[in-house]
């Protein structure tokens, strides 16, 4: 425990010319100040390093790009692995367990050593692991690298400690599973087959035992060949030669018969009996036509051939459509009997499995369901039901439904939240799924001790909002809403305002969300703002809109005010922006010339509509089209329930809209939020002179760049996220102007300008248009960027300059910024020039270079009400507006809100001008407030209240609201509270209402930081910041001290960038691929605590018996249960294999793995039992070498006689 005391004596602000990296920072206007009252903050800060250690928790979503399937029929486990290297295990609802693969190569195939609680990965860089899964985080404890040969199919019989590989050569080797170590039997493919074929049967597709001899086992070459052959002989019993690929084979249980499936379309039924020949030739879906041909299929890429006693067997395939059909979906067929189903899929099939009954491959199947793994779902379909219903699926796998655009995550929410949001999205759950409980039911799983409530936000490309329950390290969807149902449906070709959106102008860009007040608040792509109430009952309603014309041209104000030094805000239209309430412009209103102006980008429905119970539409605030210039995108966004007020604001300016009384009260640039405080030297522009001219200009330059944009976005998110290096670069070369410097509107330079007014150059260079810049042009309006698309991945190093960062920032939020001390010129810039002058932070913007091409603007960038001190004279808290700007700027606007309930509604709100301005170096991200205690302040709100409940006469329903007042602790250490402020670069802490800079910490010099927040965690109160180098860190509060500083992503991309958040508790998320949403803790105490809240994948169960098969069918169906694999495959029989061919790696979780499976019985027994593996297994090595040598000894005798006998009649001269 330490303890921070600071005494505030004498401390005086900065001049606007001085440097703000000092503790002394500027307070208002950048005046020198009297020096406050002496006094003491004393504040107790808990937190220390060891509170603190970052890793994954838990991993929820679909597994992107899945590319093969396994499933346990005795643990009830089903494994997918992915092409990124990562395997998901899944089980019961709440086991869900993610590996990777150190490699990161592509998963081939998956084995389970059914009931032995273990996992073989067979990867695309040839290399095999074994995978431990008797613990709750499992890990690798052997690897097996084929040196020479390719792995293309693996086999592991049931019951077995051998694993069969096929190698792209066609060659079948065999691996010990115990010891991962390759046996010197080898099936060489030119043994397989007769010596009389002159080509190669290509690579090994298929191998199984026979269900009737596990001493032969079934080659399947990809050319059409397939061998029997005879492990004890070591010959081929039949082999057979088919015109057609094969693509897989499955057996009979009975081991008579076996299918398989061709690359024309067609299945074989073949007889062992007559190999010669197939049994039965079918096309399953190959109409003929009418000359007599068969229609052309496309290949049955795997067919499963399952027997059952009740009724006939199944046949069900992937694959086989004819292909004249256009635009026909994947098909999963079902053949039973003479019945044929065909199961449309919506993506391609990636791999299907069906579960059966029984583990045994020789006993009668009785499949119950199959298993299909599509591109992007995965679906259970019922066979024991005639019209094959699918299973509901408890994961949540459908978080991709719609591209994710945003996420949002609260920690310790308010109890009765999850509950209610639940039984309103319950009404609108899907129907006709099977009855029967989930065949995936592996794995135990309790609620642990970490069980608060928590709830994940998800905003999508469709406009479509999702809340998940995700307590306890579990993802559930609650709630699914549609903001499109607000607006009429866009009609094409409704002049240049539909054209542009088209495509995806509901998407989500943020959101914000008050869990005490149930207040819901959108910001979207079209510049739109939707306000929703939560209500338990339907109504019928009628939304108000309200649209608001946020597009400053500071340099058409060229003749002073009176109010210019005293922006006093008693009439919020009389500034440049201006507001229009319920405007009703048509979309084809505008100029003579057809120029767009005070259009809105989408309709509101202007009717009464019925509104089903949950969140329902309230308000629509939308941002005006002007000049024929569409709206800039909303970069920031606050609400508060107990004000009933909401702020937002973008590169042009701040809007505050009363949503009570459906008022607009502010509309300004942020220029003229200043008045005389502005802390910058600025020179207004002088105003254009063509103004029409250069309105079509921009029309016809946004139109080409949006074009480029919306091919290139339209692309799936799928083809964005396999880009080549190429591709990359292209990309990045587009996204490098140097005036290019944006993140949502935000400034992320920390020597800033804000977007340029003017209209677009184009510079004179060999570059051409690929170059030109958008400064000091007012950026293009752009197209909802998915956060699942972004997948370019972006080192940010200070060596590398800052073309990256600008290139990902600019492509992070769409928007484009300038930096204010930049001389916008066309020559290249010199980035080390700007380096240097980065790192000397100047507040001037002016230039003596190009100061007539200065902007005006700057971009707010962070918004927040609450209870604090605008002047240092105040003696009590207000109501305040914190507004952070691009240029690092924090002010304090004070409001006086009516206090009565009758008054609230009919009073109006009144905002003062600005009061604090407060300066970091960097754009502001986030602010938090602390009591003198050291204590999070919170906001305050409004407890919620159903606006459709019945009226009861007898008590009339009023607002209670609930403060949080900086000023309950001032018996101890007088009134005032902290205020923390948290920029790109920098964070400060302020003691209000003095405006003295208590603590300053430079957070990064190399990078940038992207999402900060004051969180809670253990008791206490910490500023976490993720930055664009992968760098996560937390300071202290409020002596920002470093507390933990861990390099968690050394490449960070779009995706992440656009989704990460942090959450109180310790946690934070980010969308770690386009369809998975990755979970971490950045607290040691979780960290400890993890393996209990982690489900189970092992439960120890009894192996079914085999079925009794009875002295006649024993003795007449073969000696299958004679065949000893040791025997035949062991050291001591097949020799070592060669050194060359494979490596074994051990793993690094071996010894490791056995501590954290050894806790408790069956660990113990667990252990021991490895134990005497291994000491037997020593024992046997040296009875095998013993026995070896002895052999060796022997035959080495018997030639030394045979040699003696063959000399012993022979002359001399024989020799």
């Amino acid at each position: 425990m330490k303890k921070f005391r600071k005494v505030l004596d004498g401390l005086t602000t900065s001049s606007p010319g001085g440097t703000i990296g000092s503790p002394s920072c500027g307070s208002a206007a950048g005046t020198p100040t009297a020096a406050p009252t002496p006094k003491e903050i004393d504040v107790q800060e808990t937190l220390v390093s060891e509170n603190f250690q970052l890793c994954k928790t838990v991993r929820h979503g679909f597994p992107y790009q899945p590319t093969a399937l396994a499933f346990d029929p005795v643990q009830k486990l089903l494994a997918i692995g992915s092409r990124s290297g990562g395997v998901r295990i899944l089980g019961r609802p709440g086991v869900d367990c993610y590996c990777q693969h150190e490699s990161g190569s592509a998963v081939l195939q998956l084995q389970f050593l059914i009931n032995e609680g273990a996992l073989v990965t067979a990867c695309a860089d040839d290399t095999l692991h074994l995978w431990n899964l008797r613990q709750r985080r499992p890990a690798v404890l052997h690897s097996l690298k084929f040196n020479r040969e390719r792995v293309t199919f693996c086999h592991l019989p049931f019951q077995s400690k051998w694993l069969y590989v096929g190698t792209e050569r066609g060659n079948t080797h065999i691996v010990n599973i115990e010891s991962f170590i390759l046996s010197g039997y080898v099936i060489m493919w030119n043994k397989a087959i007769e010596l009389s074929t002159k080509t190669h049967p290509g690579p090994v597709v298929h191998l199984s035992d026979s269900p009737k001899d596990e001493g032969k086992l079934l080659i399947g070459f990809e050319s059409g060949t397939i061998v029997q052959w005879d492990l004890r002989a070591k010959k081929a019993d039949f082999r057979i030669y088919y015109d057609e690929a094969i693509h897989s084979v499955s057996w009979h249980h009975e081991g008579k018969q076996f299918m398989c499936s061709h690359s024309d379309g067609s299945l074989t039924l073949w007889n062992l009996r007559n190999t010669s020949k197939p049994f039965q030739v079918t096309f399953p879906h190959g109409k003929i036509q009418k000359d007599g041909r068969k229609e052309s299929c496309k290949p049955i890429l795997k067919v499963d051939y399952k027997t059952s006693r009740s009724s006939e067997p199944f046949v069900i395939f992937s694959g086989g459509l004819s292909y004249d059909k256009a635009g026909r979906r994947p098909a999963l067929t079902i053949m039973h009997g003479k019945a044929i189903t065909v199961l449309e899929m919506d993506y391609p099939i990636v791999e299907f499995m069906t579960l059966c009954e029984t583990p045994y491959n020789n006993e009668v199947q009785e499949p119950y369901a199959v298993v299909v793994l599509l591109e992007k779902d995965l679906i259970v379909v019922d066979l024991t039901q005639s019209n094959y219903p699918v299973f509901e699926n408890p994961y949540p796998m459908d978080i991709h439904e719609s591209p994710v655009t945003c996420t949002a995550y609260f920690a310790d929410c308010p109890p009765d939240i999850i509950p209610i949001l639940y039984s309103i999205g319950a009404k609108h759950k899907k129907t006709g799924y099977s009855q029967k409980e989930w065949p995936v039911g592996g794995g135990t799983w309790t609620l642990g001790s970490h069980t608060y409530p928590e709830i994940i936000i998800t905003g999508h490309a469709d406009g479509s909002i999702k809340f998940w329950d995700a307590s306890a390290i579990t993802l559930q969807m609650l709630y699914k809403m549609k903001t499109s149902k607000a607006f009429e449906k866009p009609k094409p070709g409704e002049g240049r305002a539909a054209e542009l959106l088209e495509e995806d102008p509901f998407a989500v860009q943020m959101v914000s969300w008050c869990p005490q007040s149930r207040v819901f608040c959108v910001v979207g792509i079209s510049a739109h703002i939707i306000l929703y109430r939560f209500s338990k009952y339907d109504a019928n309603t009628q939304i108000v809109s309200l649209e608001v014309r946020l597009q400053c041209e500071s340099e058409d104000v060229i003749t002073p005010s009176d109010n210019e030094n005293n922006p006093c805000f008693s009439e919020p239209g009389s500034h440049s922006p201006q507001s229009h309430q319920q405007h009703a412009a048509s979309p084809g209103s505008g100029t003579s010339e057809g120029v767009k102006d005070s259009i809105p980008c989408l309709k509101v429905k202007d009717r009464v509509v019925r509104v089903p119970p949950g969140y329902q539409a309230e308000l629509v605030i939308q941002l005006l089209w002007a000049d024929g210039e569409p709206p800039q995108q909303i970069s920031s966004l606050d609400i508060n329930s107990a004000y009933g007020l909401l702020a937002f604001g973008n590169c042009n300016g701040l809007a505050v809209v009363d949503y009570l009384q459906k008022t607009i009260l502010l509309c300004m640039s942020t220029l003229d939020l200043y008045g005389a405080a502005d802390p910058y030297q600025r020179l207004t522009r002088s105003p254009r002179r063509n103004r029409q001219s250069t309105s079509e200009f921009c029309m016809r330059g946004l139109s080409n760049f949006y074009s480029d944009s919306k091919k290139r976005i339209r692309t799936s998110y799928q083809s964005l996220t396999e880009l080549s290096d190429n591709q990359q670069s292209v990309d990045m070369e587009r996204s490098k102007s140097p005036t290019s410097d944006h993140v949502n509107g935000h400034c992320t330079s920390p020597t800033s300008q804000p977007c340029s007014a003017g209209k677009p150059r184009i510079p004179v260079g060999p570059e051409g248009p690929r170059l030109a810049r958008r400064g000091p042009g007012r950026p293009p309006f752009r197209k909802a960027q998915s956060a699942a698309c972004m997948e370019i991945s972006l080192p940010v190093s200070h060596t590398e300059g800052y073309a990256s960062r600008r290139a990902m920032l600019q492509q992070l939020h769409g928007v484009t910024m300038y930096s204010h001390d930049e001389h916008h010129t066309t020559s290249p810039y010199c980035w080390s020039e700007r380096e240097s002058r980065e790192n000397s932070f100047s507040r001037s913007r002016s230039s003596s270079v190009s100061s007539i091409d200065r902007d005006t603007k700057e971009a707010v960038t962070t918004l927040q009400f609450g209870e604090s001190f605008a002047r240092k004279s105040d003696a009590l808290p207000t109501p305040c507006l914190w507004v952070g700007t691009s240029l690092g700027v924090v002010l304090v606007i004070p409001m006086s809100i009516p206090t009565d309930q009758e008054e609230r509604m009919e009073e109006p709100v009144t905002i003062g001008p600005s009061g604090a301005v407060l300066m970091l170096k960097g754009s502001v991200l986030r602010f938090g407030f602390l009591d003198c205690l050291g204590a999070l302040v919170q906001s305050p709100y409004e407890v919620w209240r159903d606006p459709n409940a019945p009226e009861d006469p007898e008590r009339p329903r009023r607002r209670k609201l609930v403060h949080f007042s900086p000023s309950s602790s001032q018996d101890a250490c007088g009134e005032g509270h902290l205020a923390v402020l948290c920029s790109e670069r920098q964070a400060k802490v302020f003691l209000m209402p003095s405006q003295s800079c208590l603590f300053v910490h430079n957070i990064t010099e190399a990078s940038f930081v992207l999402r900060a927040d004051v969180v809670s965690v253990c008791n206490s109160v910490c500023l976490a910041c993720f930055c664009a180098n992968g760098h996560v860190m937390t300071l202290s509060l409020p002596s920002l001290r470093p507390l933990m500083d861990v390099n968690y992503l050394p490449l960070t991309d779009m995706r992440i960038a656009r989704t990460f958040c942090f959450t109180n508790g310790g946690q934070a998320l980010y969308l770690s691929s386009p369809t998975e949403i990755q979970r971490i803790t950045y607290i040691q105490e979780m960290c400890d605590n993890l393996q209990d809240m982690l489900g189970e994948l092992f439960t120890p169960i009894e192996t079914p018996e085999a079925q009794n098969r009875g002295f006649l069918k024993g003795f007449f169906g073969g000696n299958a249960h004679n065949f000893d694999r040791e025997e035949l495959f062991g050291e001591a029989a097949a020799g070592k294999a060669s050194r060359s061919l494979a490596q074994h790696i051990p793993g690094q979780a071996g010894v490791e793995g056995m501590k954290v499976a050894a806790s408790g019985a069956v660990g113990e027994l667990a252990r021991a039992r490895i134990a005497l593996d291994e000491r037997g297994q020593r024992l046997g090595e040296l009875e095998e070498r013993t026995a070896l040598m002895m052999t060796s000894a022997e035959t080495f005798s018997k030639h030394a006689h045979e040699l003696m006998l063959k000399c012993k009649d022979k002359k001399w001269y024989q020799f």
